[in-house]
């Protein structure tokens, strides 16, 4: 019999469901957020993992008859089981990633046996609690897939806001991992009768295994996140919203920023990428410049060499990223204190929410956001962004600039850019330069339509001294190769977010 009465042995019974069902929740959000963070395209993360996850839940539950002739048992082991492999899930997959660079493959067999772990729990939980308190069958199913979804919504608010920013991917799964395997003593306890020790033991010793991967998880972090980067990281952080690294080569001289595993600049080819962003967009009116993305402030130091300039907008998505170009003194030098500087005013928001909110008109817009990979990103290269740009920031006369990628390694996306621009209204003109570290890379330099075509000018101010763009190389970037030249593709809007499939199939070969 259960060690309580049935009313306090059912509500502890619908509890575990609720618990169980916040950990599977959690489980599909954090491999989708994992591999958001390496690869990128969420949608493509989402769609699979929903897909393995949800269809090995079939087979669990049609895998589960069997063992409901011993619910009590067959629940610990599964407990233990969804346990051991759901709380190491994240480091299993940092390791496949780091060491096998085989996470998608890991991905997807990861996804499924949890899956398949987690589509046992119902029917045994249903089968328990018929046994605690007898009586309509439809009474205990509806009470069982309320906790569940209520399960769904704790842990879909729980793990962005609260587990991930304190725990973060590797931690916060072993967490996770921990409550299947208190879930299964949970039961144990209450309707294991005189084998309780025997059926704890499995459990607990799942709870040892995931105290050791605690105990060894920070070492594991540093090491596999070393393996993926060639020089040594002097500063690593997960904020909400991205995993920021900076390395440094021994002895100095090579400074590099990556979020989320990809470059965001080299020290020692930056100003190429930096110059030929923001100088020919300030060859005309600049009292007011707006940066957007950039967050590292090197665009914006780039901005602030006009004496001209008399305000400058910075709005970035990601405080961390402001107060590590604020206060880290490696990047701080290299950005020469832009974010600090008295003309400038720093916003943290999403670039898209603030435009529809603003009202403020602008000389020079920059938009130096990262490379398209995921939903997230992929609006903001959108027709919708560029017509509010257009129509909401926009002086008369103003000039909007856009790194759009690379025109060789990534035509269709870098072509659809510019289609994009267009399509919002504005006359383009698309050019391109050498980076080393990033290969030929393009911009889109734009103007109202009725002002026609943007011409491509060099007018630093007087004692300025440009490392890379002079006006000869600048003429030189608006003449495409034949293998880079214009594609006729489709333009990205929110409705149909083309660049995600061009980013996608940009880098299969590469």
């Amino acid at each position: 019999p259960p060690a309580l009465a049935p009313r306090p042995a059912r509500v502890l019974l619908l509890a575990t469901v609720l618990v169980v069902a916040v950990c599977g929740f959690v489980y599909e959000l954090q491999i989708v957020a994992l591999g958001t963070y390496l690869f990128g395209n969420s949608v493509f993360q989402v769609s699979i993992v929903l897909a393995a996850f949800v269809s090995a839940m079939g087979l669990g539950s049609l895998a589960a008859k069997p063992l409901l002739r011993r619910p009590v048992a067959a629940f610990a082991l599964v407990e233990a089981a969804v346990a051991l492999v759901g709380g190491l899930s994240a480091m299993a997959l940092y390791a496949a990633f780091a060491w096998a660079d085989l996470y998608q493959p890991a991905m997807i067999v990861t996804a499924s046996a949890i899956g398949l772990l987690v589509g046992c729990e119902i029917p045994l939980l249903l089968s328990l609690m018929q046994r605690v308190r007898p009586r309509d069958a439809g009474v205990s199913v509806a009470d069982l897939l309320a906790a569940d979804y209520l399960g769904a919504v704790v842990a879909g608010i729980g793990f962005p806001f609260v587990l991930l920013p304190l725990l973060g991917q590797i931690q916060g799964a072993i967490a996770v991992g921990a409550l299947n395997a208190l879930a299964g003593l949970a039961v144990v306890w209450l309707m294991g009768g005189r084998a309780r020790a025997r059926l704890a033991a499995a459990p607990l010793a799942v709870l040892a295994l995931l105290a050791a991967g605690a105990a060894a998880s920070g070492r594991f972090e540093v090491t596999a996140r070393q393996r993926l980067f060639d020089d040594p990281i002097v500063h690593a952080e997960r904020s909400r919203y991205q995993e920021i690294v900076l390395t440094e080569r021994l002895g100095g001289g090579d400074l590099r920023l990556f979020l989320n595993g990809d470059l965001q600049f080299s020290s020692a080819d930056e100003h190429r990428y930096h110059e030929a962003l923001v100088h020919p967009a300030m060859a005309g009116p600049h009292a007011r410049v707006l940066v957007l993305g950039g967050g590292d402030g090197l665009a914006m130091r780039e901005v602030l060499r006009y004496p001209g300039v008399e305000r400058a907008v910075e709005v970035e998505l990601d405080p961390a990223m402001i107060a590590l170009a604020r206060r880290d003194p490696r990047l701080a030098r290299l950005n020469r204190g832009a974010l600090r500087d008295r003309r400038v005013e720093v916003v943290t928001a999403d670039a898209f929410a603030w435009l529809r909110r603003q009202s403020e008109r602008f000389d020079v817009i920059v938009a130096d956001f990262p490379d398209p990979d995921d939903a997230a990103t992929a609006k903001l290269y959108s027709v919708e962004m560029y017509a509010g740009l257009r129509r909401r920031a926009l002086a008369p006369g103003g000039r909007i600039v856009v790194q759009a990628g690379s025109p060789f390694f990534a035509r269709e996306a870098f072509w659809g850019v510019e289609r994009s621009v267009a399509a919002a209204g504005l006359a383009t003109r698309p050019y391109h330069v050498d980076v080393p570290s990033f290969g030929d890379w393009g911009f889109v330099l734009a103007a109202a339509g009725s002002g026609g075509t943007p011409g491509l000018a060099l007018r630093p101010p007087a004692g300025a001294r440009l490392r890379f763009l002079t006006a000869a190389v600048l003429a030189g970037a608006a003449a495409f190769p034949a293998d880079a030249g214009p594609l006729k593709v489709a333009p990205n809007t929110l409705n149909r977010p083309r660049l995600l499939d061009y980013e996608r199939r940009a880098y299969r070969d590469y």
